[in-house]
């Protein structure tokens, strides 16, 4: 834990987040461990359970507030903000403070972070409780990228359909239209899923019809530019607007601060279902 961070810098006197999130970019290139985390509530309080295993470097998330911890299970030394390294063995119960610690962990680990709150929505809650790193967040999205693309594979090759087949299909433009006049609560922009993709830029509900995917047997961008994922937030349904339409099957988020929302994707297993279904040509 301390060559990490003397890797870094070799003044540890001083352990800040800034030289705690560069350790942890180097971390992030490594295969990562089951770090299973439980949310229990009750009236008036939010626990967050997360076990981590013997023999790993654990980074947290940033506290945003001073919150009860309840070291319930384990041993693990912690590396204080003056580079001193204090082991905690449980049972403890303590008030943590704002900020962010990395420790060693030599004995499973069982961790509870109670927090004073009725609210019971987990992602509104670590939004407020919690602060994720850029670098932590641009790992999640190329892990879950990267599963994308594996059963994008798959998913094609249910189908007897080549990558090769499938991108020249998807380069063809000879088959596309404008979307009609309208309004539209996305943009294109560039995927981590592959090339181009579909991103939301206002909130969209679940079950809203985001545009036409196929209009007159032709593909507009919504049809062109919607990425496969293993777990999409919209599906190409029968049509209302077009023969083919793209509609939402979660809430997806739209812009905040200055930043795009969340990529629109879909499961091509069902596209290229209601393709069929409908008689036509497949074009994914």
């Amino acid at each position: 834990m301390l060559d990490l961070l003397k890797n870094i810098d070799h003044d540890l006197t001083v352990v800040t987040e800034e030289k705690i999130a560069l350790v942890e970019k180097e971390m992030l290139k490594h295969d990562q461990v089951d770090c299973p985390v439980i949310h229990r509530f009750g009236p008036g309080v939010y626990i967050r359970e997360v076990s981590i295993p013997a023999g790993s470097t654990a980074i947290g998330h940033t506290q945003n507030f001073e919150h009860l911890n309840i070291f319930l299970k384990g041993r693990v030394s912690i590396l204080e903000d003056n580079g001193e390294v204090k082991e905690l063995t449980a049972p403890m119960i303590f008030v943590g403070q704002p900020g962010r610690k990395i420790g060693f962990i030599h004995e499973d680990v069982t961790w509870l972070n109670v927090y004073s709150t009725d609210i019971t929505d987990i992602e509104k809650l670590e939004s407020i409780y919690l602060t994720k790193s850029d670098g932590f967040t641009e790992s999640v999205e190329n892990i879950k990228a990267k599963i994308d693309n594996e059963d994008f594979k798959k998913a094609i090759a249910e189908y007897g359909f080549t990558e090769e087949l499938v991108e020249s299909q998807s380069l063809n433009e000879l088959d596309m239209t404008p979307l009609p006049y309208g309004n539209y609560k996305f943009k294109r922009g560039n995927s981590s899923i592959h090339g181009k993709g579909l991103f939301a830029t206002a909130n969209i509900e679940v079950g809203e019809i985001l545009a036409p995917a196929r209009i007159a047997g032709k593909r507009t961008i919504a049809g062109r530019f919607t990425n496969h994922s293993i777990n999409p937030n919209a599906v190409m349904k029968k049509g209302i607007v077009g023969e083919i339409d793209l509609v939402a099957l979660k809430t997806i988020k739209g812009c905040h601060g200055g930043f795009d929302g969340e990529e629109i994707t879909v499961d091509y297993r069902d596209s290229v279902k209601i393709t069929l279904e409908m008689g036509e040509k497949c074009r994914v």
